[in-house]
C-alpha cells in the first residue's frame, strides 16, 4: 500500500515537471533529485571502506548540470584534478579507488541525470516522459510475471529475486505500452526505430537496476535510502532510468528529429 500510495504522489508530480514547469523549476527539481542520488551513492560508496566521496561531488555535479554545453576537456580536467588530490592520502592504497567512486559516482548521478535536460529543453518534454516512463511500466510486467512465473534466475548473485522471465516481461511491457507512447506523441518517428530504441532502453534500465544492486551488495547495503515509503531510496527508484537516459539522447544525437 505504501508503494502504490507514494507512486499516486509521483507520478502527477513528475507529470507536471516535465510538461508545465518553466526551466528554471524544472532545473531545480532535477537537481534535487541529483543531490538526493548522490547523497545515497555517497553513503554506498562510503561503506567500501576507502572514504566518502563527499562534498566536493555536489560541487562538480551541479555545475555539470548548471553548464549546458559541457565540454569533454572539461570532464578530463576533473578526471586529473581528483587523481591530483588523490595523491594527498596519508595510505597511497586508498588513493585510487577514492578517486575512483568521486569521478564514477559524479558522471553516473549527475552526468546521466544532465541527459535530461536537452531531451525535453532541446527536443520535446515528449521525451523526456517516454524514457522516464519505460522502466516504470517494464518494472510492473516484471513483478506480475516474474513473481508467479519466474523460474531462471538471471543474476542470482546480485539480484536473485529477478528472473528471465521477468526480464522478458519488462521489455514485453515497455515495447507495447512505452512503444505506444512515444508512436502517437512523435508520429515522425520510424516505427523501426521506436521498436528497438525501446526495448534497448529498458534492457539499458534493467542493466542499471542489476548494476545499483551490485553496489549495494557490495556494500552490504539493503537499499540506497528510505525517504521513498515502499521504493527504499530515490536511487532505488531511479537507478533504471538513470542509463536509460544517456542511451535515448545518444540515439537522439546519431538520428535528430
Amino acid at each position: 500500500m505504501k508503494r502504490v500510495l507514494t507512486a499516486l504522489i509521483l507520478v502527477p508530480l513528475v507529470v507536471w515537471v516535465v510538461f508545465w514547469a518553466n526551466y528554471w523549476v524544472f532545473l531545480a527539481v532535477v537537481a534535487t533529485v541529483a543531490c538526493l542520488c548522490w547523497s545515497e551513492y555517497d553513503a554506498i560508496a562510503g561503506a567500501y571502506g576507502f572514504g566518502r566521496p563527499g562534498i566536493l561531488g555536489y560541487g562538480v555535479g551541479l555545475t555539470i548540470l548548471a553548464w549546458w554545453d559541457v565540454h569533454w576537456l572539461a570532464v578530463v580536467a576533473f578526471a586529473v584534478f581528483v587523481l591530483m588530490l588523490a595523491l594527498r592520502e596519508a595510505d597511497l592504497a586508498r588513493a585510487l579507488p577514492r578517486a575512483a567512486l568521486l569521478v564514477t559516482g559524479v558522471i553516473y548521478v549527475f552526468g546521466c541525470w544532465k541527459c535530461a535536460l536537452p531531451l525535453r529543453e532541446t527536443y520535446s518534454p515528449h521525451w523526456l516522459m517516454y524514457a522516464l516512463m519505460l522502466n516504470w511500466v517494464g518494472d510492473i510486467g516484471a513483478y506480475y510475471v516474474g513473481k508467479p512465473f519466474g523460474r531462471r534466475k538471471l543474476a542470482p548473485v546480485v539480484s536473485p529475486n529477478k528472473s528471465w522471465e521477468g526480464a522478458a516481461a519488462s521489455v514485453a511491457t515497455s515495447v507495447l505500452v512505452g512503444g505506444f507512447y512515444l508512436r502517437n506523441a512523435l508520429p515522425a518517428v520510424p516505427l523501426v526505430h521506436v521498436l528497438v530504441l525501446t526495448a534497448a532502453a529498458n534492457i539499458a534500465g534493467q542493466l542499471g537496476d542489476l548494476a545499483e544492486s551490485a553496489m549495494k551488495r557490495g556494500a552490504n547495503v539493503k537499499d540506497s535510502g528510505t525517504i521513498l515509503p515502499g521504493h527504499g531510496g530515490f536511487l532505488d527508484r531511479v537507478d533504471s532510468t538513470l542509463f536509460a537516459l544517456p542511451l535515448i539522447y545518444g540515439y537522439l544525437l546519431l538520428f535528430p528529429q
